[in-house]
């Protein structure tokens, strides 16, 4: 590992300096700014507009969990004015090697004043006369914040600070953008509040990887996760999880394109059911969120 991002480090310093010829030893108008996911690039760019320049680290199709960023990457982050971090844990094992390539870059950590959800562990869908809310074994804490329209009004603010002290020449301009970003997420919070209100009966959904645990605590649902922290359920869990969907009138598995689909397809198997796919790292954020809404209200049955 040490002589991996040794070699990292050296192809970002030359490769760099190719970047400052070819560009002639110009600086760009546009804050150049990276983001950890997809998601982020929409909510930058409805804040920064025309004025800056997104790189996303994870792409479509990767995982935040595993993901190792690629020397082109660590390229720009060496050119990088701002880093705009969510708390994936793609940030965990990166971040600060991150900062070590370009120790100027300003850290901004957009779930900052967000209380976030821990994990909950499946044991709590085993036995209905046992439930209880359940942390897992290391406590984690679920970091899907930005599935919540609510708190991605939290994440905008903090990134139309971050832009405002970072480029106050603009910081008018970013506090209009901001103020509409606010406007157009209201309006797509009661889009989505219409949607669910529709649903026929019924408000818990089963999903593979549990990723929409803040978009359910927003429209009053609740999600029944199959895996967690990247473990496949035992047997003896499938059967139980099987049972519960059975009593619960559940036939629609929800899964997501960075994860198998084995235990969701068994599931929806012997539920004579079918596996819908909701990806929470889609790059189209608002269309996404009101295409799973759809999907949800279909599923509450």
């Amino acid at each position: 590992m040490r002589f991996k991002t040794a070699f990292m480090y050296i192809s970002v310093c030359v490769l760099g300096c190719f970047s400052f010829l070819w560009a002639g030893g110009e600086s760009c108008a546009a804050i150049k700014v990276m983001v950890s996911i997809a998601p982020q690039e929409y909510f930058v760019r409805k804040i920064g507009a025309g004025l800056v320049e997104v790189l996303v680290m994870v792409p479509p199709g990767a995982s935040p969990a595993t993901y190792e960023p690629k020397p082109r990457q660590m390229v720009a982050v060496a050119e990088s004015a701002i880093y705009f971090a969510i708390g994936v844990p793609f940030e965990s094992a990166w971040l600060k090697r991150i900062i070590r390539m370009n120790p100027r870059m300003r850290v901004v950590h957009t779930e900052e004043g967000i209380e976030k959800l821990p994990m909950k562990a499946r044991l709590e869908y085993r036995q209905r006369r046992e439930r209880r809310d359940l942390e897992s074994s290391g406590g984690l804490r679920d970091p899907h914040v930005w599935l919540s329209p609510p708190l991605v009004i939290i994440q905008a603010r903090n990134i139309m600070d971050a832009f405002c002290r970072v480029d106050p020449a603009h910081a008018q301009t970013y506090e209009a953008n901001y103020r509409d970003f606010v406007e157009e997420l209201v309006g797509l919070d009661l889009k989505i509040r219409k949607i669910l209100m529709k649903r026929p009966r019924g408000f818990r959904f089963m999903v593979y990887h549990p990723s929409w645990g803040y978009f359910a605590r927003a429209y009053g649902l609740e999600q029944v996760p199959i895996e967690l922290e990247g473990k496949e359920p035992t047997i003896r869990e499938l059967k139980s999880l099987i049972r519960f969907a059975k009593n619960n009138g559940i036939r629609i598995i929800f899964a997501q394109p960075q994860f198998s689909l084995k235990s969701a397809t068994a599931i929806a198997s012997s539920l004579g059911g079918r596996v819908v796919v909701a990806d929470p790292l889609a790059p189209n954020w608002a269309e996404n969120l009101l295409k799973v809404a759809g999907e949800f209200r279909k599923a509450l049955r």
